[in-house]
């Protein structure tokens, strides 16, 4: 089974790549979704605390935007957090892939935009990158998330930069054009993946 890695920053649009893989019959590993529902424990999120010193639940629920701005704040921030929510992420990851290739899947995917950061590198035989001019990809977070430009360029500068996950992937996926457009290169680029990607 050939497992694909999807990454790309903030704005870039892998979560469309993703959905379009998707819909070519690829099943799709979410690490993000993955991350907030293994936050969501009660075992992780007294280890966050234990960790960072900070409560980012109220009235037991999880407040996203200030783990956000705890996330974004520095590099030693978001390592505290990543050192427990990387780890069980993978393992998760693993038996899923697991099942995947039980049920006799040929190719599945993992989406994350940390993927590289994270230690994912080695868990998949081909990368794929979603790339985007820095001003689209700003416009499209603002719009999306309602923040301003300050936010978005504070979370893309806490990010490994765009041109180095381009320089390191197998495959750049361009999503700078219509729906269609983005449709047509991802399909060409998982039929070149299955042909030759083992």
């Amino acid at each position: 089974m050939i497992r694909i890695g999807i990454t790309g920053g903030i704005g870039c649009g892998k979560s469309r790549v993703a959905d379009l893989l998707r819909s070519e019959g690829v099943p799709v590993f979410d690490c993000d979704a993955e991350a907030r529902n293994i936050v969501l424990s009660p075992a992780m999120s007294e280890n966050l605390q234990l960790v960072t010193g900070k409560n980012f639940f109220k009235a037991g629920t999880l407040q996203k935007e200030l783990l956000a701005e705890y996330l974004f704040a520095s590099e030693e921030n978001a390592e505290k957090v990543n050192s427990l929510i990387h780890p069980e992420v993978r393992r998760i990851y693993d038996g899923w892939c697991q099942k995947q290739e039980s049920s006799g899947c040929k190719a599945c995917a993992v989406e994350s935009a940390i993927l590289i950061e994270a230690g994912m590198r080695a868990g998949v035989d081909c990368l794929i990158v979603v790339d985007a001019p820095l001003q689209l990809r700003v416009e499209r977070v603002m719009a999306r998330d309602n923040v301003s430009k300050d936010k978005v360029m504070a979370r893309i500068n806490s990010q490994m930069s765009q041109s180095d996950k381009v320089r390191l992937a197998d495959y750049v996926i361009p999503n700078d054009a219509d729906e269609a457009s983005l449709a047509m290169k991802t399909d060409a680029v998982l039929r070149l993946i299955m042909k030759t990607c083992k």
